[in-house]
């Protein structure tokens, strides 16, 4: 019998587990000195139990959520390690930078780490905030799974700083705290958010006995101040969360918010608690509401859909395992379908965001994806851990699609399952059998594709695997557009300009002459087979001129318009690295926006599925 390599590293982790020294069983205790953070640098301190002989550490590579070997080992400096008052060598692995060899000595019970970890962009700290992924700043012995490992974790904090975190609390004593005795794999779960400015929101609905709460640190005081507009969306959007599932998978629930313009601004998510970041006044923008609402019931539903339920192949034992990502169009295809639809039942989104939304998916899935003709849906997942955060040439290479299409293949099957049980059956009761069960904290329930399409034949009796297969290895230009119609509306472009707030309202020159442009002017994406890129305008090119005028975003849509009624064509003036050309785009059509409109002929389904369910606005 042959094994792949995936299935001997497990065989050969199960064995290391038998192995185990008795060691192990004691608890590693980890001290995070964040007083620093104003330099961007971190105080870290690891005492493990150990015996004599060699040793071998690693520090996390493959982290839970990001769906690659993106550990940040190049922050990790000043590495030391000592045993009884000895300075003990170390070297890194040949083949992997994330290992390191220790050789302890004889008589050894204690090794002693000393490191920092360097936050040399800004990605997570500032002058005034700090959000601490505690993968970032531990090693971690090899040859256990890290639900075995357990670790005492203690934080020291900046002066006057507060914090949040669904870590549970064992005792705090001015600016230092000891959290109670959890497994590495559930301290790696659980990030905390610090920071001067800090703000703790009770957002737990009426009559729900678990707490949530948002956790906000911004740079400022001013930016804390939550609308109560926003705050009873986000309380509707537990409520509406609680009644799609049926049933929680957590002690309590901490909605983490990062709120400053020097932070990297995406989100991540954990069992318990989510790792969110926007720009600083986001919560005090007349479109807070759409921006929150657009990261925050994501990053919320994968507590049920990524942590809770998780594809088997992205579930190891500990992070040097690689992961198989061919099931991501299920892990964050279906929670960016049920992300929006969350944000609409709770008022977070209007009916008409939510279908303008729809609307700029299927519009940059179309002809703005040509991409599509060569490379399948399920690729786009497989190719995740190399390819999917790619910059540039979007249109062509393909990029994380697995999330965009994933929702409208995700919303043809909600319409599939009301539609084939003539209305008796809905997406939330594949939900509650899927993502149900007894709350029994936070834990893993693994499935595979298989029993993903049991699940949805045991709601609605259909051909699923046939579904799923056709159009994960589709190479049509079209996007799967059969949600929206069965829902009763129907996709169009025209040239009435688009309402939608937020990261994907786009500009109209991305459905007319081509182009996605930076607020600086760059080229972002010439998506090919346009007429700007017909002209010779590509990627990473900087716009500087529009007929003869410098550029504005205003003169360039102006200039689109005006197109529409003459013969000349829109002459658009680049930089490519140290030189000028302009560039001739033969364009006529006049500006072109994406929208849904109703089919008449149909029954209004898209609306009935994100009208709220358990609160009354």
């Amino acid at each position: 019998m042959q094994f792949s390599s995936l299935r001997l590293s497990a065989i050969l982790a199960a064995a290391a587990v038998l192995l185990l020294p008795a060691a192990w069983a004691q608890s590693i205790s980890l001290t995070v000195d964040t007083t620093q953070t104003p330099q961007k640098i971190l105080h870290v301190h690891e005492t493990l139990p150990v015996h004599a002989g060699a040793l071998t550490l690693y520090y996390p590579k493959w982290i839970p959520g990001n769906h690659g070997p993106t550990g940040p080992i190049a922050n990790l400096t000043g590495l030391k390690f000592e045993a009884n008052g000895q300075t003990i060598p170390w070297r890194r692995d040949l083949l992997d930078v994330y290992t390191f060899h220790v050789d302890v000595p004889e008589g050894t019970t204690e090794l002693h780490a000393a490191y920092d970890y360097l936050e040399p962009d800004g990605g997570s700290a500032t002058d005034k905030l700090l959000v601490l992924e505690w993968n970032e700043v531990a090693l971690y012995p090899a040859g256990t799974p890290a639900q075995q490992l357990t670790y005492d974790a203690r934080l020291i904090l900046p002066e006057g700083w507060q914090f949040g975190s669904s870590l549970p609390v064992a005792s705090r004593a001015g600016n230092e705290v000891t959290f109670k005795p959890i497994s590495f794999d559930m301290l790696v779960d659980s990030p905390v958010i610090e920071g001067q400015y800090y703000r703790a929101i009770d957002i737990t609905p009426p009559g729900e006995p678990i707490h949530h709460e948002i956790d906000l640190a911004a740079d400022s005081e001013a930016a804390l101040a939550m609308p109560p507009a926003i705050q009873q969306g986000l309380t509707n959007l537990v409520a509406e969360a609680g009644r799609l599932f049926g049933t929680r998978h957590y002690r309590d629930y901490h909605f983490l918010l990062a709120l400053s313009d020097h932070v990297q601004h995406f989100g991540l998510e954990h069992h318990e608690s989510n790792d969110s970041r926007l720009p600083e006044r986001t919560l005090i923008e007349p479109d807070g509401a759409f921006v929150v609402g657009s990261l925050l019931p994501h990053e919320y539903v994968h507590s049920w859909n990524g942590k809770f339920r998780r594809p088997a192949d992205l579930t190891t034992p500990y992070y040097e395992q690689p992961e198989e990502t061919d099931l991501l169009w299920g892990y964050e295809g279906l929670t960016d379908y049920l992300g929006p639809m969350l944000a609409a039942r709770s008022g977070l989104w209007t009916p008409q965001e939510y279908r303008d939304f729809l609307a700029s998916i299927a519009a940059s899935l179309g002809p703005g994806r040509p991409g599509r003709t060569w490379r399948p849906l399920l690729d786009t997942a497989v190719g995740e851990p190399g390819l999917g955060f790619a910059r540039g040439w979007m249109s062509w290479r393909r990029g994380t699609d697995y999330y965009d299409e994933g929702d409208l293949m995700w919303l043809e099957v909600a319409t599939i399952i009301h539609q084939t049980t003539n209305g008796q059956k809905s997406i939330d009761d594949f939900c509650h059998a899927f993502h149900g069960g007894p709350n029994n904290g936070p834990e893993v329930k693994t499935y595979t594709f298989d029993q993903l399409v049991d699940t949805l034949n045991s709601v609605a009796p259909y051909d699923w695997a046939a579904f799923f297969h056709q159009r994960l290895d589709s190479t049509s230009p079209t996007p799967p557009l059969g949600g929206i119609e069965n829902g009763g509306w129907k996709f169009v472009m025209n040239a009435e300009p688009m309402r939608l707030p937020g990261r994907r309202g786009g500009f109209g020159e991305a459905y007319s002459i081509g182009l996605q442009i930076a607020p600086d002017g760059t080229i972002a994406d010439s998506i090919v087979g346009s007429p700007a890129y017909k002209a010779g305008v590509t990627s990473g090119m900087k716009l500087v001129g529009v007929n003869g005028r410098v550029y504005t975003h205003d003169d360039l849509e102006d200039a689109i318009a005006s197109a529409k009624d003459s013969t000349q064509p829109i002459a658009l003036m680049v930089i490519i690295d140290d030189y000028y050309q302009t560039f001739n785009v033969d364009y006529h059509g006049g500006d072109r926006y994406p929208h849904l409109v109703r089919d008449d002929s149909k029954a209004d389904y898209l609306d009935e599925l994100i009208k709220p369910h358990a609160t009354t606005m």
